[in-house]
């Protein structure tokens, strides 16, 4: 597991009220989250990661793993 996927998981079970732990091969609305929540999530990872996404860049990202692929992208 990548340090931007553990770090992905704590923001989930800090700020999300989800029953399970998610499964990262899985989209996200499949997940549990409600969109609502997804873009407030979102807004998390922006500064958790220092990116600048917009709702509408969330969109790409099919699963959680292709969020993390991106991160990852973006740090280097």
């Amino acid at each position: 597991m990548s340090s931007t996927e553990t770090r992905l998981r704590t923001l989930i079970r800090e700020n999300l009220d989800l029953d399970h732990e998610p499964d990262f091969d899985r989209a996200f609305s499949e997940v549990g989250v409600s969109s609502i929540d997804a873009v407030a999530f979102y807004k998390l990872v922006n500064n958790e990661f220092q990116l600048n996404m917009v709702a509408e860049d969330c969109l790409q990202f099919r699963t959680l793993r292709d969020l993390v692929a991106h991160i990852d992208s973006r740090a280097g």
